[in-house]
């Protein structure tokens, strides 16, 4: 195979997960790698072993006015960005009506407001390059719903169409844009990283008893190995023409084939009323 360029790669919420295994898998092919981190010294794992190649900066997803001033000194780090990962991000397991704003307006802060905004910042710069690849991480609950999600899926939902949009608007510009929705990964999404909630209403019982019980039942038996992660989105950045969406796992291509299935059966059922609100000829 034929070596390939060396690019600058963008990493938010890189300290550990899926972030971490993205920038190590950056780092060992040979690219240069900015990330951010939440541990207030900006230090991460991998920079004592990438002191050339790699730039590690404190940043929270929420703080979105120092997005901008970010964005210029890590493009001046290295010269250019190339490829945008927006991984930063958490989950809220709750029945919708328990769920309050103070959970979830943060949660949308992070997973859906910081994207945009980083995405934001760094367009310019891809179309001064005209070529990039912007990468937002969604989930299997970003392209249907889920029980105990509801709040996550809106977020990931959001995600998931605005995505879709950049897509089109900038691929005249050689920039590309791939929502990855993964799906069951062991790394701390169903442990640490998830905010969960649960009322006494017997209505939803079922719902609660699963959100009480997902931790324990969930974290570390997900079929997917968070090591694979960063090489496979390295294969993607490869590619000659990257896919707009890429679902990882058996588990998550096999949900959304069933959903896909399910909304087309739905919408053939119902066509005789869809169409019903044409004009008259």
């Amino acid at each position: 195979m034929k070596d390939l360029p060396r690019r600058t790669w963008l990493i938010t919420g890189a300290d550990k997960g899926l972030g971490f295994s993205t920038a190590k898998a950056a780092l060992e092919q040979g690219d240069n790698v900015i990330v951010t981190v939440l541990a207030p010294d900006g230090g991460h794992g991998l920079a004592a072993q990438y002191p050339d190649r790699l730039r590690s900066f404190h940043l929270d997803a929420r703080d979105q006015t120092r997005f901008g001033s970010f964005v210029e000194e890590a493009e001046k780090a290295f010269g250019r960005i190339d490829v945008l990962v927006n991984n930063a991000g958490f989950g809220v397991m709750a029945v919708a009506e328990a769920t309050t704003p103070e959970k979830y307006r943060p949660l949308f802060e992070v997973n859906f407001f910081g994207l945009v905004e980083m995405t934001r910042a760094v367009l310019p710069i891809m179309r001064r390059q005209r070529s990039g690849h912007i990468i937002n991480l969604s989930s299997k609950a970003g392209f249907m719903g889920v029980t105990g999600f509801s709040l996550y899926c809106a977020s990931k939902f959001a995600v998931e169409g605005f995505s879709e949009a950049v897509a089109a608007e900038t691929r005249h510009l050689g920039i590309h844009v791939t929502i990855v929705e993964p799906g069951g990964f062991r790394s701390d999404f169903a442990g640490p990283s998830l905010v969960t909630a649960v009322n006494d209403d017997g209505d939803y019982a079922s719902t609660n008893q699963r959100i009480s019980k997902y931790a324990s039942e969930r974290h570390g038996k997900q079929e997917s190995d968070p090591a694979k992660f960063g090489p496979t989105l390295c294969k993607l950045v490869n590619a000659e023409k990257p896919p707009l969406r890429l679902p990882l796992g058996k588990d998550c291509i096999d949900a959304l084939r069933d959903n896909i299935r399910s909304v087309a059966a739905e919408f053939d059922h119902w066509e005789e009323l869809s169409l019903s609100t044409m004009v008259d000829a």
